[in-house]
């Protein structure tokens, strides 16, 4: 992770405004790479260090949610798991992430997004803070103010987590 003092005054001010934190899913807690079984169940690996990441998150009055566009019960499964509210199925993210924010009465200029691929643009696009990871899709990368220095699945959302941690406890 980047030191959290080289991180320019503005995006820190960016930061600490922060109310919501809006996930996407595969390829950011995962490695965007899935196992398929001979019986079509799938597999995917995630970061076991991003639940304590985002407890710290929700200890300081975060909220957390994952806008999945996969049908696919492994997302809601992780996010019960880690304790964040997952929506899958979801053919308009930023529509679902105006019905969070609508209902959490929180505006743009507090939320963030964290997402990987071109689907997640539009969300990315509309936020005040938008968040990539290092491995995402290279027509995405230019949309995010921050770009992790780990890849999605290896420990990207947990460094996202220790920034804001850090940068939210800074004097």
């Amino acid at each position: 992770m980047k030191p959290f003092n080289c991180i320019d005054i503005e995006i820190q001010n960016l930061i600490k405004k922060i109310k919501l934190i809006a996930f996407d899913f595969d390829g950011v807690f995962t490695d965007n790479k899935v196992f398929v079984f001979e019986n079509g169940n799938e597999a995917v690996t995630c970061y076991r260090g991003d639940g304590i990441g985002l407890n710290k998150l929700k200890d300081m009055g975060i909220h957390v949610k994952i806008i999945s566009s996969e049908i696919n019960p492994l997302v809601m499964k992780r996010a019960e798991k880690l304790g964040v509210e997952a929506i899958n199925n979801v053919q308009d993210k930023k529509a679902e992430l105006l019905k969070m924010m609508h209902n959490l009465n929180i505006t743009k200029d507090q939320v963030a997004f964290v997402g990987n691929d071109v689907n997640d643009l539009s969300c990315m696009n509309f936020v005040a803070f938008p968040i990539t990871v290092n491995d995402s899709h290279p027509d995405v990368a230019g949309h995010a103010l921050y770009k992790t220095c780990n890849n999605g699945g290896n420990g990207a959302v947990r460094e996202i987590c220790d920034l804001f941690e850090n940068i939210n406890n800074k004097g």
